[in-house]
């Protein structure tokens, strides 16, 4: 084989790979991307809960606490996920 079409075959591998890479990490994208988004409405939704502990007396707030630290958990574990797959 000359040096030429061993050349040939190695841009051609690479070209195939760099490809599979390109389209991984534009579907990576719209994962993370989609995820923010979802992640969005539950901050939106905590910040909500936590101005209503305020609000609330008594067992009221005691649920209402419970409640948003779970939803807070939720999203710390989902911001993790979208830090994650940014590695």
């Amino acid at each position: 084989m000359t040096i030429q079409q061993e050349l040939s075959q190695l841009v051609a591998a690479l070209r195939r790979e760099r490809d599979e890479l390109h389209l991984k990490l534009h579907l990576l994208q719209a994962e993370a991307r989609d995820e923010w988004h979802a992640l969005e409405k539950k901050w939106n939704h905590l910040r909500q809960k936590a101005e209503s502990v305020g609000d609330a007396t008594g067992q009221s707030a005691g649920d209402v606490g419970a409640a948003a630290r779970l939803l807070g958990e939720e999203l710390r574990r989902g911001y993790q996920r979208i830090r994650d797959s940014m590695r």
